[in-house]
């Protein structure tokens, strides 16, 4: 049987289930984030009761430029934010004094606060297990660094030299260190080797805790919806410490850059920046690196949503020296081959294709050959045309509905936007006359979770019903996106048991398929 044959979708024909959109940082804390302690835990129990089996987050990686999960320092390694102080506590490597919280917002996340505060603490931490704290994990912790050194070694040099040099890009360091010449690395791991040490130790940390909250959601019913970028960031170890796997020129720079063609909606197209893979070295090497990428990600969660899906038939790409994306043109992507290579490591591929914005055959051919399940917003739906793949009508089972993501106004401030003939023709979808703004996340909730769709998902904003204050991103702003918070209070609704009737009378209860 081919690997084609053997393929099977991450939702088999009859499932249905559904569950919230939420991302680690956003959860409720003392320490100015969300992170995996106990309202992460917390947060399970409350999907469990509400009925829901998934729990969507975004991008976990270190973040970088604009505090953006999709901009992260290493495709492995996981956000060191992220590490509970509760948790550090419970290891015996805090004390609840050094844990003493500033005045943090509830609502939103000051980095600019947060950083310097889990900086320490992790510090503090460390300095107690070199000293002998918790001697029992040291096997562990050897382990780990040994299992991991295919990134973990050029992940601690990489933070501990951004450190050094002030947050500077890696290609504005000395000319040996972006060279990497064996000399200059050398010199660098030792006169940083304290820096680098605290660097893998707060990735063993990260890596335990993850393991605990995933193991707990498992055991509640929940599973976990990781997501990947295609891209990655043009500052960061994966692109500092393998030159070969990108379309670099000889001073290391990127020939080409990553965006989108010009449309409806940008006449000079998008120019992201992000380096393009070297495909003809991947395939050389089995994709190994892209399968080590996603076996890494897959030890923390479940499935994948794996961003941009469409580059894997082709991306747009645009000459380094361009000051617009018009002059891109698509290149063709590995394809099949690279779904046959993942396949072979992995045994399985628990993907969702993030296949939204221009979408030509070729990428539905590939998403449908691998049965992998395909996105649809409902946000995008109500442009009055019939032929919209968008409009529940349309779906097919192996789909994956949100009502909005996380580039998404909220449901609620999107239709406040709306010119009146538009909210109009919202409600002539939704088979009613008229309604109120407030009833507009609820009315999209309903359509979702009873369409065809084998997995129905919502932002919890939506499920909360708030406006535009809450929303996590607005694509093209540099500044004050990935800050919002829910409080305990907002977890603490009637708007959980509606969700639990819901999913019962839509069919996606814990238990049915």
């Amino acid at each position: 049987m081919s690997p084609r044959a053997a393929s099977v979708p991450p939702f088999p024909p009859g499932y249905r289930a559904s569950g919230m959109l939420l991302h680690v940082t956003s959860l409720p804390s003392p320490y100015g984030i969300g992170d995996l302690g106990p309202a992460a835990f917390a947060w399970v129990d409350r999907l469990h009761e509400a009925g829901q089996r998934w729990w969507q987050a975004l991008p976990l990686g270190p973040t970088g430029y604009g505090d953006s999960p999709y901009q992260c320092l290493s495709s492995f390694a996981g956000n060191e934010l992220l590490i509970s102080p509760d948790g550090l506590i419970d290891d015996g490597l805090l004390q609840a004094s050094d844990c003493a919280p500033d005045a943090f917002s509830p609502s939103v996340v000051e980095y600019e606060k947060v950083v310097p505060f889990k900086v320490r603490l992790l510090e503090i931490a460390r300095t107690r297990f070199s000293a002998g704290a918790r001697p029992d994990l040291r096997p562990a912790y050897e382990r780990f660094c040994q299992a991991h050194r295919l990134w973990l070694d050029d992940y601690a040099l990489f933070r501990a030299l951004k450190a050094r040099y002030d947050g500077a890009c890696y290609l504005e360091w000395p000319v040996d260190l972006v060279w990497r010449t064996p000399a200059a690395l050398a010199q660098a791991r030792r006169e940083l080797a304290n820096q680098t040490e605290l660097a893998r130790f707060a990735q063993f940390l990260l890596a335990r805790q993850a393991e605990r909250l995933e193991q707990y959601a498992r055991d509640r019913g929940v599973r976990l919806i990781g997501d990947l970028p295609f891209f990655v960031s043009p500052d960061s170890s994966d692109v500092w410490a393998n030159p070969d796997l990108f379309l670099l020129g000889k001073d290391h720079h990127p020939t080409v850059v990553a965006g989108v063609p010009p449309d409806y909606f940008s006449a000079d197209g998008q120019l992201w920046g992000n380096p393009v893979y070297d495909w003809d070295a991947l395939r050389h090497s089995g994709y190994r690196w892209c399968v080590e990428r996603l076996r890494a990600l897959l030890a923390q969660v479940n499935v994948i949503r794996l961003d941009h899906f469409r580059a894997f038939a082709a991306a747009w790409h645009v000459p380094a020296d361009a000051s617009t994306a018009r002059a891109g043109q698509w290149v063709r992507g590995p394809g099949a081959d690279f779904f046959r290579a993942v396949e072979k490591g992995l045994g399985t591929l628990p993907f969702i294709a993030e296949d939204l914005g221009l979408i030509t055959p070729d990428v539905t051919a590939l998403r449908e050959e691998f049965r992998l399940p395909g996105m649809r917003v409902l946000q995008f739906a109500f442009d009055g045309k019939a032929e919209n793949p968008h409009l529940p009508n349309h779906y097919v089972p192996n789909t994956i509905v949100y009502t909005g993501t996380h580039d998404n106004a909220t449901a609620r401030g999107w239709y406040e936007a709306l010119l009146s003939t538009e909210q109009q023709s919202v409600w002539k979808c939704l088979g009613r006359s008229r309604g109120a703004a407030s009833e507009v996340a609820p009315a999209l909730l309903r359509l979702a979770w009873e369409s065809v769709a084998a997995l129905a998902i919502a932002p919890l904003q939506d499920l909360l019903n708030l406006g535009n204050e809450a929303r996590m991103n607005v694509p093209g702003r540099a500044d004050g996106n990935w800050r919002w918070r829910c409080t305990e209070e907002m977890l603490s609704t009637r708007a959980f048991k509606w969700l639990r009737d819901l999913t019962n009378t839509s069919g996606r209860s814990q238990g049915e398929s």
